[in-house]
């Protein structure tokens, strides 16, 4: 990839990033089947966009060592308690991927809230840094949220859209 399109592409991903963040910030103003229906439309590309473009694509572009952190725990939980306000009773599902679940007889229960607000997190802050910098540290901000990525919101974002999907269609 030549470095124009590497750069389109991590443009189109930060405005999916940002369409993300807003819907969360905003679930309190939809019902629960359109906030269904739009993080059924979003999740699935940003999974896409952060599985695709790797670190060798971005190895030519220049990186910077800006990392902040934007979202705190009061700000995490508002996003979290919005998110549980608008799903309700179907905020709950079983959680099949859950290290602890090798060790118990009882089903664990996660909540899509919580996973919802834990793929916000790096993504909140990845748009908060390259909008803070004018896009200059647009390369180093998509890196840190590619590694938190596949360390752990990755797998979050499989299992929330499997819940989501469940609300969906029973």
């Amino acid at each position: 990839m030549n470095e124009d399109n590497i750069r389109t592409r991590l443009l189109s991903v930060t405005q999916l990033a940002a369409g993300y963040c807003a819907l969360c910030e905003n679930a309190t103003e939809m019902e629960k089947e359109e906030f269904v229906d739009r993080m059924l439309d979003s999740l699935p590309r940003i999974y896409w966009e952060f599985f695709d473009i790797t670190a060798e694509d971005l190895v030519t572009l220049e990186e910077s060592d800006y990392r902040p952190d934007y979202v705190d725990e009061d700000y995490y939980d508002s996003i979290r308690r919005h998110i549980e306000a608008v799903l309700g009773p179907d905020d709950m599902f079983l959680e099949t991927f859950e290290e602890d679940m090798k060790y118990s007889d009882t089903p664990i229960a996660a909540s899509i809230a919580e996973s919802l607000a834990d793929i916000f997190q790096p993504l909140f802050n990845f748009i908060s840094v390259v909008k803070d910098t004018d896009g200059d540290s647009l390369v180093e901000a998509y890196l840190q949220c590619k590694e938190d990525f596949v360390t752990y919101w990755s797998q979050t974002l499989c299992n929330v859209l499997r819940a989501l999907n469940h609300i969906k269609y029973s």
